[in-house]
């Protein structure tokens, strides 16, 4: 990562990181220096990441989904996020570009990282994101998908696919952004 003894960002990442989000240097700078102070060892373990997750979904069970949101993130496969992984989340996630957001969400459903997912990943992702919702919202969702199974299905369904059938990346990203009632099946978003 950076030079650990002056703790400046090194070169190499800084200009990766220009080069693949749309940070300035100066922006880069000020988040390295924010995330040195708050990971003064320069990673964040899933327990943090878990633990932070849990300070914006106060009134929920948040933890499992961010086990899957830490797994998606941890490109490496360390057990850790490092500076690069976290601004490469935070880039993916809130770029506003929806090709690069659903290559991650596609990530998310990828439980086992072979490159497809299969019903059975989308209802863990699902019923991670339902451990999130408050009981008094989840009251509050179509009848046909007020369950994980029942958004689970719905999914499928809209994919046309069978119990056993499995989903590409392409088919998932080109099929969410043709319907964008599948992008909020996919995703929860806390009231306001």
């Amino acid at each position: 990562m950076g030079n650990s003894k002056s703790g400046a960002l090194s070169k190499e990442i800084l200009e990766d990181l220009k080069l693949n989000t749309k940070y300035t240097e100066e922006e880069l700078c000020k988040w390295y220096e924010s995330f040195q102070k708050q990971c003064p060892d320069g990673r964040i373990s899933r327990a943090e990441f878990e633990k932070i997750y849990g300070n914006f979904f106060p009134n929920s069970d948040p933890k499992v989904y961010a086990r899957h949101v830490f797994r998606s993130f941890d490109t490496n496969d360390d057990g850790t996020l490092d500076f690069r992984e976290y601004i490469i989340a935070l880039h993916l996630t809130s770029s506003g570009k929806t090709n690069l957001k659903l290559e991650w969400a596609f990530s998310l459903f990828d439980v086992d990282r072979n490159g497809e997912i299969n019903k059975t990943e989308v209802l863990e992702i699902i019923s991670a994101i339902f451990k999130m919702i408050p009981p008094e919202e989840q009251k509050l969702l179509p009848e046909d998908e007020n369950t994980p199974q029942k958004r689970t299905d719905k999914l499928w369904t809209y994919f046309k696919k069978g119990e056993n059938d499995k989903i590409a990346e392409g088919e998932f990203i080109s099929g969410v952004m043709k319907n964008e009632a599948i992008m909020k099946l996919i995703q929860y978003e806390p009231k306001k």
